[in-house]
C-alpha cells in the first residue's frame, strides 16, 4: 500500500506547535488526520466488534443505566478494518513525531461504545499504571466515529503527564486490584474543585481525535448521543517490559515468559510500524 499520502497529512497536521504543546500539556486535539473514507472503514470496523465481542469485552455500565456502555480490547490481529486503521494512516507517524521517538510500536487497540442515554462517567484515572509498560515515550489515540459534543468528550488535566503515578482503581467499584493499596498516592478530588485543575477538551467531528500520554489524567461524561470510539496506543523508543504480578488491564497471557523484565517491547504482538523514518 502507499502510505506517502498518510505521511505526507501525519506532517502537515502534527506541526511543531503540535509537538511542543504534547509534550507540555500531555495532550493535542489532531482535527482531520483520519479522511473520510478511513472513518467510515473505522466505523465498519467497529460495527463489526460490536455485533461479536471478543472473550475479553466488559460491560463498563451499570444495570440499572438506561444506556450502555461496552469495551473490547487486543482485536486488531483479527479485525481487519483495526489493523488498517493501526498501521496504514497517518496514525503510526503522527505517534513517532508527537513522542519524538525514532520508532512507534503498536501497544494495543480499544474499543469504547457509549450508546445514547448512558450516565456512567469515565472517572478521572491515568493509563499507564493499568499496563505492563514502563517508559516515557507513548501515546493514545482517542479516535470518534460520532461526533462528540464538548460535554461528553474526553476531559484532561494538562501536564499531568509529568507525574506522579496515581493508585489505578477499577472503574465501577473503586477497587485497588493492581498496585497494593497504600503504594501509590490517591487521585485529587478534581470534579469538587474543577477550576483549581487545567482542564482541557474539546468537541469533536469524525476524523478529528485526541492524542494524549498515558500518565495524563483524563475522564468523561455520559452520552448525549451514540459515541463509539476507538483508542489506539503505540510505544515509542524508550517503553520496556514490566511485567506485573497482578493481572494487566488488557492482559497479556504468557509475555512474561517470552519477554524479560526491562527488554524493549520486541514481540509480534507490538508490531514496528514506524522504523527511523524522518519525522
Amino acid at each position: 500500500m502507499n502510505h506517502a499520502p498518510a505521511q505526507e497529512r501525519a506532517r502537515r497536521i502534527v506541526t511543531p506547535e503540535q509537538v511542543e504543546a504534547f509534550q507540555r500539556d500531555g495532550v493535542v486535539c489532531l482535527r482531520g488526520l483520519l479522511t473520510p473514507d478511513e472513518v467510515q472503514r473505522l466505523a465498519r470496523g467497529i460495527d463489526a466488534n460490536l455485533a461479536a465481542p471478543s472473550p475479553r469485552a466488559l460491560v463498563a455500565s451499570r444495570p440499572e443505566d438506561p444506556g450502555f456502555f461496552i469495551e473490547d480490547f487486543c482485536n486488531w490481529q483479527d479485525n481487519a478494518d483495526y489493523r488498517a486503521t493501526a498501521v496504514d494512516t497517518a496514525l503510526p507517524l503522527a505517534a513517532a513525531r508527537l513522542m519524538q521517538s525514532r520508532t512507534a510500536r503498536l501497544y494495543h487497540d480499544h474499543m469504547l461504545t457509549k450508546e445514547p442515554g448512558t450516565r456512567t462517567p469515565t472517572p478521572w484515572h491515568q493509563d499507564q499504571p493499568y499496563y505492563n509498560v514502563d517508559g516515557l515515550q507513548n501515546i493514545s489515540f482517542w479516535i470518534p466515529v460520532d461526533p462528540v459534543s464538548r460535554a461528553a468528550t474526553l476531559e484532561f488535566v494538562a501536564g499531568s503527564h509529568r507525574g506522579p503515578w496515581l493508585m489505578p482503581r477499577s472503574f465501577m467499584s473503586s477497587q485497588a486490584k493492581w498496585f497494593p493499596e497504600g503504594s501509590l498516592a490517591d487521585l485529587p478530588d478534581i470534579e469538587a474543585d474543577r477550576g483549581a485543575f487545567p482542564i482541557l477538551g474539546w468537541a469533536l467531528e469524525p476524523g478529528d481525535m485526541v492524542a494524549f500520554h498515558m500518565l495524563t489524567l483524563h475522564a468523561s461524561g455520559g452520552a448525549d448521543r451514540r459515541r463509539r470510539v476507538f483508542s489506539l496506543r503505540y510505544l515509542g523508543d524508550d517503553a520496556t517490559h514490566a511485567p506485573r504480578r497482578w493481572k494487566t488491564s488488557p492482559d497479556f497471557p504468557g509475555l512474561a515468559e517470552q519477554l524479560a523484565a526491562g527488554a524493549p517491547m520486541d514481540h509480534p504482538l507490538f508490531p514496528l510500524v514506524v522504523d527511523d523514518e524522518a519525522r
